[in-house]
């Protein structure tokens, strides 16, 4: 796991082709609006998390997002006990994301 500032998760995103956003966020916290093209996994269902993580393709990048920072890289810790190899945490999370934001 890598975590990475706002700007350099952003950079870090937009030039690697084979990147996955990942929202680790409740429902609810979701409702509030998402970094566009994030797919969801809440880590607070733990059953549909690890079932989602395993769905998952291992070779592709995942950048994760929670709220403020320590959700998400809970997630990137369990993701890399799984065998992934690249995961970057985005530091302060949604709650200060100053890039583009979408609704699901």
């Amino acid at each position: 796991m890598q975590d990475l500032t706002q700007e350099q998760w952003h950079k870090q995103l937009v030039e690697d082709a084979t990147g996955v956003i990942l929202d680790v966020r409740t429902p609810h916290e979701v409702d509030e609006g998402v970094i566009p093209n994030a797919q969801h996994l809440d880590i607070q269902n733990a059953p549909s998390f690890m079932a989602g993580v395993q769905e998952l393709d291992k070779a592709k990048n995942y950048y994760v997002y929670c709220r403020s920072g320590a959700r998400s890289a809970q997630a990137c810790m369990i993701m890399e006990s799984m065998g992934f190899k690249n995961t970057y945490n985005l530091i302060g999370g949604f709650s200060e994301w100053t890039g583009d934001k979408a609704n699901l």
